[in-house]
């Protein structure tokens, strides 16, 4: 680039496949540095993992360009863009499939403690892919093998060496039968969606997933389960119930007599007529002094129950999110704008309700004590709701996100809530939203570091 070569004249060729055509010679010198932004450094990061041996000529080409097209990451309709943006999405995606179907298995006994796993990616994605398991799973010693290379975690360092075959990883063990009952246990037959588990579950990763013998089956016996479901109808909650934390969340702490103090106050609220219906108040959970603190907007039939902050389906991904972001959920604040759940009965279904500006604002006073006493040095908004309880009045979500703005004497970022992620119908794009979530996490937790 800085010696003024042109596309046209570059051939990009890899060892194994030599270039018969091209040079030995080393390119120009060069002097000098160019400045690129990181839009494209990070759609470069992405389209590089691709398998397509036109990718890199690809980059270059968009590279060259962008010196007199500023703009031209914009054009969407742009081949080059178009073919760049397909391909870190299908990246993306691979990523994403190597998270879901990646399934560890005991070595056999006399071959060590190691857990290994074998996965055919499509792209050369066992790199990128390979760090999300070292946070998940830290203190295990786990190597996923695969075709072109493997990586190895030793309980404390990444390592990468040559590829495998499908032979080098254990195909049984005997912890398979526990996880086919877990995964039995919690299939759930009135959300069956067969051409959707098709799509998101292809059957190449069938072969690497002990429960996949157990889909048909289950999906056989889906209406009579379903039938039976609705026959015997939900467990309709009884008024200021206290319902025991599930076993499955993790203890909380809070630390300082001034945010119990507040909770307490807090459980007798009448400020707005959702106390009524709801089991109970619903208040913030995390240490006094954490640096960061999550906003939601509300909570849900399980919280409402269980009297804690993101503990459902929406709560469980956001905990996924936030692991694969590297932040830790004990060290952070979790509450909600509106300390109590509306909701609308259907049966003895209860459906959620967004809460209204009036019932925003007449919880706005919590929210503003837990600030005071918190002092994050980070404010993250989950949704619409919570940015306009934040900010005092509608801050849309998509010209804010990934911006810092201030909430009070604390920085601030707007995302998405969790519960939107679960809404969206498209696996696919599901995929990309929830990647997307992820980084706005990732810019949290890179700001508390350059912060300490």
């Amino acid at each position: 680039m800085l010696a003024g070569v042109p596309p046209w004249q570059v051939v990009f060729s890899f060892k194994d496949t030599p270039d018969l055509f091209g040079s030995d010679l080393p390119p120009p010198e060069a002097e000098g540095t160019f400045r690129v932004s990181r839009r494209f450094l990070d759609l470069a990061a992405a389209a590089s993992l691709h398998s397509d041996p036109e990718r890199f000529a690809l980059l270059y080409r968009i590279l060259w360009r962008l010196r007199s097209q500023p703009a031209l990451l914009d054009l969407s309709t742009d081949a080059d863009i178009a073919r760049a943006n397909d391909m870190a999405k299908n990246v993306r995606r691979d990523i994403h499939k190597m998270h879901a179907f990646v399934r560890f298995r005991e070595m056999p006994a006399g071959e060590g403690e190691r857990m290994v796993a074998w996965f055919e990616p499509e792209h050369h994605i066992i790199e990128a892919g390979a760090p999300f398991f070292a946070r998940r799973f830290p203190n295990m010693l786990w190597s996923i093998l695969s075709p072109e290379v493997s990586a190895h975690w030793n309980g404390d360092d990444l390592s990468f060496g040559p590829g495998a075959g499908r032979k080098d990883a254990p195909e049984h063990d005997r912890l398979e039968e526990m996880w086919k009952a877990y995964y039995a246990s919690i299939f759930n037959p009135a959300r069956l969606k067969p051409n959707a588990m098709r799509s998101e579950m292809p059957e190449k990763y069938w072969n690497n997933l002990p429960e996949a013998e157990l889909i048909a089956p289950l999906m056989a016996e889906a209406r009579k389960r379903t039938e039976d479901m609705v026959r015997r109808g939900a467990t309709a909650p009884k008024a200021n119930r206290q319902t025991p934390i599930p076993a499955r969340v993790p203890s909380i702490p809070v630390a300082g007599d001034a945010l119990d103090a507040l909770r307490e106050k807090a459980r007798g609220c009448r400020m707005c007529p959702l106390w009524k219906p709801a089991t109970q108040t619903v208040f913030g959970e995390g240490p006094q002094e954490a640096e960061i603190m999550f906003v939601g907007e509300q909570p849900g039939d399980k919280e409402d129950l269980a009297g804690h902050p993101f503990i459902g389906p929406a709560g469980q991904l956001f905990d996924r999110a936030l692991g694969e972001a590297g932040l830790d959920r004990s060290s952070a604040y979790i509450t909600n704008a509106v300390k109590h759940f509306k909701f609308t009965p259907r049966g003895k279904i209860r459906l959620h309700q967004k809460p209204n500006t009036t019932e925003i604002r007449a919880c706005r006073p919590w929210l503003d004590q837990e600030l005071d006493i918190v002092k994050p040095k980070l404010v993250i908004a989950l949704g619409a709701t919570a940015a306009q309880s934040l900010f005092g009045r509608a801050m849309p979500i998509g010209p804010n996100r990934g911006q810092f703005l201030r909430a009070g004497d604390a920085r601030a970022l707007i995302t998405v809530h969790p519960s939107y992620l679960l809404r969206v119908p498209e696996e696919e794009r599901k995929a990309e939203e929830y990647a997307r979530f992820v980084e706005d996490l990732k810019l949290a937790h890179l700001v508390l570091k350059k912060a300490a």
